[in-house]
């Protein structure tokens, strides 16, 4: 018996390689169908601004290439998202959505009543993580409670194991035997009117496969002088992988890998001050999530 499409929902996980989400649908076999929705609305009162929104159209551009490479593409809509995704079903005769979780209180109201009407409809709905090292659910203090202070809650964290990088194997991409209809890219308006963005595009490069090279180009040659470096704003001194890991062109078990291997020979982890700093920096990054996940008022 033929398996179901899965609809494969991108959002802030811009990326093939360590995507949970991916990886469970390809295991479910049957074709997948990449969607990415743009859903302002669905943001609350933090929808992105015009700089995010610059990167988001260059790094979904490279998205879609990188699936293309796999025998695929990246279909994209507009609108409340619950509305685009019962679409699509009906569409695709879709048996699966799959996404990556997000904590940000707005959007997981949004997905659990996604998630809530998809199953009642006897979907399988499921959500994965690839956003964060520890999710926010699963640490909790000496009391059974969340952490209100940074120190000992990476502390904590630091004596936990970390999952590797879920590895994604070659070949082409189960299709559907007829894809949905698609937005262009430009339909999503998601580039200014009036150009202001040259300094971006001098400067950066966005997309899975740049910030691969970032990482790979910081841990050999900035890491260890991360500490120092990164307070001369003379110097290129820190990493440049914040909005790479904010719209997931790359994610955080990549991040620590890229550290731990730099460290493999000499069998010490971190390998350098700099490297402990770093990792730190990091850990603020999962500490805000965490406190975002548990206290919602926060924004």
């Amino acid at each position: 018996m033929a398996v179901s499409p899965t609809l494969l929902w991108f959002r802030q996980d811009l990326r093939l390689s360590d995507n949970a989400a991916l990886a469970a649908a390809l295991a479910r076999g049957g074709p997948v169908i990449p969607l990415y929705i743009r859903d302002d609305e669905g943001e609350g009162a933090w929808s992105p601004g015009a700089a995010v929104r610059w990167w988001l159209h260059h790094s979904l551009a490279a998205l879609d290439e990188s699936l293309r490479e796999r025998g695929s593409r990246l279909i994209l809509r507009r609108g409340n998202s619950a509305r685009v995704l019962d679409e699509l079903v009906r569409a695709t005769g879709a048996g699966a959505i799959h996404w990556n979780r997000r904590y940000e209180p707005a959007v997981i109201a949004r997905d659990k009543t996604i998630k809530a009407g998809l199953a009642g409809r006897g979907l399988e709905a499921k959500s994965f993580n690839s956003a964060l090292l520890f999710e926010p659910q699963a640490i909790a203090n000496k009391q059974g409670g969340p952490f209100q202070v940074f120190t000992p809650y990476w502390r904590h964290c630091l004596a936990l194991p970390v999952a590797e990088p879920i590895r994604l194997k070659a070949g082409r991409f189960p299709e559907p035997a007829k894809w949905p209809a698609s937005l262009a890219l430009g339909d999503l308006d998601l580039q200014p009117r009036v150009r202001w963005d040259e300094g971006l595009r001098q400067s950066w490069k966005p997309g899975e496969a740049a910030a691969r090279i970032q990482l790979t180009a910081f841990a050999a040659r900035g890491l260890d002088a991360y500490a120092e470096e990164r307070n001369r704003p003379d110097h290129e001194g820190s990493s440049r992988l914040s909005p790479r890991l904010h719209l997931g062109e790359i994610g955080p078990r990549q991040v620590w890998a890229a550290v731990a291997a730099r460290g493999k020979a000499s069998g010490v982890f971190p390998p350098s001050n700099g490297a402990r700093v770093f990792l730190a920096e990091i850990g603020w990054r999962e500490f805000a999530a965490h406190l975002l996940y548990h206290f919602p008022h926060t924004p």
